[in-house]
């Protein structure tokens, strides 16, 4: 398994080793040890597992507040993605700040996004599947999202000749300047 800090180096990308022979392959996707030794020790108490279908589907980007916040471990098991974290923790060097990275089923690789930070993603493929663990239970009423086209954030998302495919959440989605995000950036 490799382990590599993004931009934003609490955000990590994680390939999983694939071992193959002319019948496929086999690939320890999560292994509780072995991530431990990379820093990443978590109860683990949910999978998710999303289909989106047209290419420019968006999700995000989105986050619960504390106590109910997540981490997130995120794959794609069919398509590809461009995957995104965004900073939301006040007083934070880097708030407001957010990295992206290509996740797909060939590259096979994952994300970590670690609570404090928002997430989303945008399909490059069609009939996309993402499966991702999260370190806390849905909580509707934690349940937040900030406008995938904040100005102050920016991010370029790779798909910008086309219309996003949305969820009426994500279409009427504040901006991070308009919301407390229960966050706070606490230097070690």
């Amino acid at each position: 398994m490799q382990v590599r800090q993004l931009s934003l180096p609490e955000v990590l990308e994680i390939v999983p080793t694939k071992h193959g022979d002319d019948r496929g392959f086999l690939s320890e996707t999560y292994n509780a040890k072995r991530f431990a030794d990379a820093g990443i020790d978590l109860p683990w108490v949910q999978d998710n597992h999303s289909l989106s279908v047209p290419v420019g589907a968006l999700r995000g980007l989105h986050f619960q507040t504390p106590p109910f916040a997540q981490d997130k471990l995120v794959r794609v098991v069919s398509g590809a993605i461009f995957d995104v974290a965004v900073d939301i923790r006040r007083g934070s060097p880097r708030f407001g700040q957010w990295c992206g990275l290509e996740i797909s089923a060939k590259a096979w690789n994952q994300i970590f996004v670690p609570k404090g930070f928002a997430h989303g993603f945008m399909t490059l493929e069609p009939n996309t599947e993402v499966v991702y663990k999260v370190s806390e239970f849905y909580a509707p009423d934690h349940d937040c999202v900030i406008h995938y086209f904040d100005p102050d954030i920016g991010v370029a998302w790779p798909l910008d000749w086309i219309e996003p495919t949305l969820s009426a959440k994500d279409k009427k989605a504040p901006s991070l300047r308009d919301i407390d995000t229960g966050f706070e950036y606490f230097a070690i």
